[in-house]
């Protein structure tokens, strides 16, 4: 079964707007969705995080956030 509109079809702001919902309610579903509702939001998550990133190969990498960067904090 589908889940919602295909992230390819997806607007950049939609995209985003769908990805912020997502996050904010990841906790939620965790602690009190059930096992389907969970998978499904766990599936719908790495849909729209997988089409973010073919949109966006070359993305700015904050070097904190590299190894390297991390070991000199």
């Amino acid at each position: 079964m589908a889940m919602g509109v295909s992230p390819a079809e997806l607007t950049d702001d939609d995209l985003l707007r769908e990805l912020g919902h997502l996050y904010e309610t990841r906790m939620d579903a965790l602690r009190h969705a059930a096992d389907q509702a969970y998978g499904e939001h766990t599936q719908r998550t790495a849909q729209l995080e997988a089409e973010y990133l073919r949109r966006r190969p070359a993305r700015e990498i904050d070097p904190q956030r590299l190894r390297e960067g991390a070991r000199l904090r």
